[in-house]
């Protein structure tokens, strides 16, 4: 957390825009903390550290997060079913992509929405839309939803913690790092109760932690 804090500090606020574009759009982002990244720059915000108005700062992260998803769009729409026949490299996994495919026919134009909140899910999700030909004007209303709860929403969360810290008198600092694990937890539990009402979301969401387990064990 505290190498998270100075990477911010370092590079400011357009380095962590670029980051939320990347992590939205591009093959490139899928493993980057985009959660824990705009809560943190939020709560810099307000201690004064991150010079930038929290105005400014919702509003350029929510662009940054709804061009990020135009751009998988637009690139999934280009290249489409080209992509599932690349082999695996350091980078792209086939399987990540088939992860967001089967979420997106499960859930449709709301996929959108809930992967946002998802991480590796978010980066392929746009990118499937693409590839499955969903109307721009029907996935931009569902980008800008999920770009203004998340990109903004977290961000206002980090600002408002921090002055509410602030004026109550306690150290931020000692308790910075379980204010984002609790942002990250409360981000992903929409979709994952989303997912717990279904059946078939149950299914996958036991498929791939039996998958996790897998790894660990070889």
């Amino acid at each position: 957390m505290e190498q998270l804090i100075h990477w911010i500090i370092g590079y400011g606020w357009a380095a962590v825009a670029f980051v939320i574009y990347a992590e939205s759009g591009l093959l490139i982002g899928f493993f980057m903390p985009g959660d824990s990244l705009i809560f943190t720059a939020g709560l810099l915000t307000q201690q004064g550290v991150l010079h930038i108005n929290i105005h400014a700062l919702a509003f350029i992260l929510f662009a940054a997060a709804a061009l990020g998803d135009s751009t998988g769009y637009a690139f999934g729409r280009r290249v489409g079913r080209r992509l599932f026949n690349r082999k695996d490299s350091l980078l792209f996994h086939k399987e990540n992509l088939e992860r967001a495919e089967a979420f997106y026919e499960r859930h449709g134009g709301k996929t959108i929405i809930l992967a946002r909140f998802m991480p590796v899910i978010r980066t392929f999700a746009p990118i499937i839309a693409g590839i499955g030909k969903m109307r721009y004007r029907t996935f931009l209303a569902y980008n800008i939803v999920g770009a203004l709860i998340w990109g903004a929403g977290i961000t206002y969360a980090g600002y408002y913690i921090g002055q509410w810290a602030t004026e109550r008198g306690i150290n931020i600092d000692a308790y910075l790092l379980p204010a984002v694990i609790l942002v990250v937890i409360t981000s992903i539990l929409p979709p994952a109760i989303h997912m717990l009402k279904d059946a078939k979301g149950r299914a996958q969401l036991k498929a791939a932690w039996h998958h996790v387990i897998a790894r660990m064990k070889r």
